[in-house]
């Protein structure tokens, strides 16, 4: 279609396709679920705005890009580095554990695989946007300057060519190359023993099995069960607090007993950040039934829970992934929404 002959419906509809995809860009660049949805909102209000003068020497897809990645280093000139707890402060012992939460821009977020991967038949291509969205690659993302982030993630993930990011960027190809290279660097240095998550693509049998048992182990509470699942140097997080846990002593005993109400949960299953996941409801002592409590992202590696991070702020959490608010107590499980 011409440029200047789309009607709104049709630019509408031409936009709206690369929503996920744009969503999962600056998803990656941002470290924030709800500023990268916030990011692709401007991105396409200034594609509408300015389509009268899209000339088309590039795709459209190329233009939005180049819209979203303006966007983004916009929000991140104010400096702000979304992190891991293990990325602020050293492994408490549970005998010191204490509660401590930080602003909600300190923290990675969490995002459901399907706000931003895109559907693709191609196996390779989807295992790639599945390991590019997991919380220790994004983690190690964020270490980078902006630039390079961008570069990153435009070459290595969305497998642009080099020449393409240059004039994305409005750069040299040996630019590009060149901050390629020093990301790269950057990321084998920061490269953390077993931060691997080697979850395949569906879930394997055994991975599959694991995740029964940890579903049984949890909502039984059975401790002996959830040792046995944990590898021996699991870390387990709880944003927005700063504590974070290392080994199934800690992780285990923090659970009987400053964790100890979440006894009768229930899990539902999710899938977040190219990882399984659980939202976790746990018993309400007031209404009966239960109540959101977590988002839980599960990293396994070697057959054994590895870690175990548990995002709190179900207020933000539970409606972006469409989970409702309250469970029956007699309904065991829930079909997430659409």
């Amino acid at each position: 279609m011409a440029n200047g002959t789309a009607t709104p419906t049709d630019l509408d509809t031409r936009l709206e396709a690369h929503r996920t995809e744009l969503t999962g860009y600056c998803y990656r660049m941002l470290g924030s679920s709800f500023e990268a949805e916030d990011a692709v909102q401007d991105t396409m209000v200034r594609a509408w705005r300015s389509y009268d003068k899209f000339e088309g020497r590039s795709s459209l897809r190329s233009w939005l890009y180049r819209i979203a990645t303006n966007v983004c280093l916009d929000m991140l000139n104010a400096g702000n580095k979304r992190a891991r707890p293990m990325d602020l402060t050293e492994s408490t012992p549970l005998a010191r554990a204490a509660l401590s939460p930080r602003p909600d821009n300190t923290w990675l977020e969490p995002m459901p695989d399907a706000r931003v991967l895109p559907t693709t038949h191609d196996p390779a291509e989807a295992a790639v946007a599945k390991e590019s969205v997991r919380l220790a690659f994004m983690a190690a993302l964020q270490q980078l300057p902006a630039k390079q982030r961008a570069v990153l993630i435009l070459r290595e993930v969305l497998a642009w060519k080099a020449s393409e990011v240059a004039e994305l960027l409005d750069t040299s190809v040996a630019s590009v190359n060149s901050a390629l290279q020093r990301a790269r660097a950057t990321l084998a240095e920061r490269q953390e023993p077993g931060a691997e998550a080697a979850v395949s693509d569906p879930l394997d049998e055994d991975q599959r099995k694991l995740l029964d048992r940890y579903v049984a182990a949890f909502e039984g509470y059975d401790m002996t069960a959830l040792t046995a699942l944990l590898h021996e140097d699991a870390v387990m997080t709880m944003p927005p607090f700063d504590l974070w846990l290392t080994g199934t002593r800690d992780i285990t005993g923090f659970m009987t007993t400053l964790g100890a109400p979440c006894a009768g949960s229930r899990l539902v299953p999710v899938q977040v950040n190219g990882l399984p996941g659980f939202a976790q409801y746990k018993p309400d002592p007031d209404k009966g039934g239960f109540v959101p409590w977590a988002v839980q992202v599960l990293e396994i590696s070697d057959g054994r829970i590895t870690g175990f991070h548990c995002f709190l702020d179900t207020q933000r959490w539970f409606p972006l992934f469409d989970l409702p608010l309250h469970l029956e107590a007699e309904t065991d499980q829930v079909e997430q929404g659409a």
